[in-house]
């Protein structure tokens, strides 16, 4: 009977075998460091673009934020310019009403009454003045009441007054400012009617 020793062959085997296991280990090995290497390459590049972005960002944030500065800084001088136009406005308006106001208590105070003062509070006007009778102030009132720019004459008070041998009436009333003129040539507006002017004496 022949016999067939096989132990150098199965020795041969297993380094064979141990041999590949080694080479797919060290594949394995090579593979796994190659993709960590790709990865972390992966992530690098990821992170500059990003960081990159974020320069950018901030970069236009803060021009952003001096456009908003100086928006800020327009606003406000803005306001203040048109705060200053509304008070030159109201300046000029006040102005041509003062003077469409004495013009109309030149023109609607009858013969025979003195104004002394008058003091404007807003729209309300207080005459304080001496008339030679008490029909002259009723006289007053009336032109008063019919003057497009100036209505609703209240008397406040009358009182008679001697003053030397002659006796007065002295008086005190408001009146309302209408605004009913025009504030840029002082005509009455529409449909306002002429002051009427009392013929007594």
């Amino acid at each position: 009977m022949i016999r067939i020793n096989l132990l150098p062959y199965r020795e041969e085997r297993r380094k064979a075998l141990r041999q590949q296991f080694f080479a797919l280990a060290g594949l394995a090995v090579l593979a796994a460091i190659l993709i960590i290497v790709m990865g972390h390459a992966a992530i690098a590049g990821y992170t500059s673009q990003q960081e990159k972005k974020n320069a950018f960002l901030k970069k236009n944030i803060a021009t952003l934020d001096k456009d908003l500065d100086e928006i800020k800084r327009l606003k406000t001088q803005t306001s203040a310019l048109l705060s200053r136009k509304t008070i030159i406005e109201d300046l000029q308006v006040t102005r041509a009403e003062t003077v469409q106001l004495l013009n109309e208590l030149a023109r609607q105070v009858p013969p025979g009454v003195y104004l002394k003062s008058l003091k404007q509070t807003g729209s309300k006007i207080s005459l304080n003045g001496t008339a030679q009778s008490s029909a002259r102030i009723a006289n007053l009132m009336r032109n008063l009441e019919a003057s497009p720019l100036l209505e609703n004459p209240d008397l406040v008070e009358i009182k008679a007054v001697t003053q030397g041998s002659r006796g007065y009436s002295e008086f005190n009333l408001n009146v309302t400012i209408t605004h009913a003129t025009s504030a840029s040539d002082g005509k009455p507006a529409a449909g306002a009617q002429p002051p009427k002017q009392d013929k007594k004496a």
